[in-house]
């Protein structure tokens, strides 16, 4: 606030067998032998490198991700983190939450004021989107799966009450906020994200729990959730105030032509 493909290089000859021995292609055209040992274990390495990179760009996250709470420059969010995506947060230090002392309310103009655990979220059903995410800045990732809680299922379960027309999301980092109308909440593609990349949702990308708004721009998506408040009408957030709009589509808001991420 984060997938790619290798590929044969165009014109490249298939390996032959000769002599026991895997060859490629070579300047005079007998090829150049390249021994088993060797094959193997290029092989080997990149089934380690594989292997092994969910866990190195994880831990890439995590180190941007705590040099950025203790960055009041703001310069770490010029860096790159998972996926294409960049770290941002408008206040200098951001706590860490854990299943141990996350907690979610839902409050407002509802019937039943809630308060969730991180298991407890996770105990729901959940929904899985795969979206690109744009941000408004210019950057796009393609097809990133967020999993998570539909929002419109916290606020059934919480009883809307009559002369309701927005929700305003809070987060525990003290200062960022959002809103949306109640029609939006109640979108399909409108999440209380507990994952990304099919991982469990890390602290740099707005872990434990964050808002996921798959049609709008990603300053919407509103990370470091804690507070679901139902309201009369919307209330414009932290970007709002400082001259972003509120209603947020891709491609038909800011200014921007971007191509709509549904």
């Amino acid at each position: 606030m984060t997938p790619h493909h290798n590929a044969p290089r165009p014109g490249e000859a298939p390996a032959t067998r000769k002599g026991g021995e895997e060859t490629g292609p070579a300047a005079d055209g007998h090829g150049t032998p390249v021994g088993r040992r060797l094959v193997l274990g290029m092989l080997i390495t990149g089934v380690a490198g594989i292997a092994t990179a969910p866990y190195l760009q994880r831990a890439y996250d995590n180190t941007l991700g705590a040099a950025a709470r203790n960055d009041p420059t703001g310069l770490t969010g010029l860096l790159p983190a998972g996926g294409g995506f960049r770290y941002y947060s408008v206040t200098a230090s951001v706590p860490s939450k854990d299943a141990r002392t996350y907690r979610l309310t839902v409050d407002g103009l509802v019937q039943r004021p809630t308060t969730y655990r991180l298991s407890d979220l996770r105990a729901l059903p959940q929904t899985r989107l795969v979206r690109d995410v744009q941000c408004v800045t210019g950057w796009r990732v393609p097809d990133t799966p967020f999993t998570g809680v539909r929002l419109r299922r916290l606020l059934d379960a919480a009883g809307v009450r009559p002369g309701a027309g927005a929700v305003r999301f809070t987060c525990f980092d003290g200062a960022y906020s959002e809103s949306l109308t109640l029609e939006q909440a109640r979108r399909d593609d409108v999440l209380i994200a507990l994952a990304m990349q099919d991982e469990p949702l890390p602290h740099a990308h707005g872990g434990p729990v964050r808002l996921y708004a798959a049609p709008m721009y990603f300053y919407k998506s509103a990370k470091w959730l804690s507070g679901i408040t139902v309201t009369e009408r919307v209330e414009p957030g932290y970007w709002e105030e400082r001259g972003y709009d509120v209603d947020a589509w891709v491609g038909r808001s800011n200014g921007r032509d971007d191509a709509p991420t549904v």
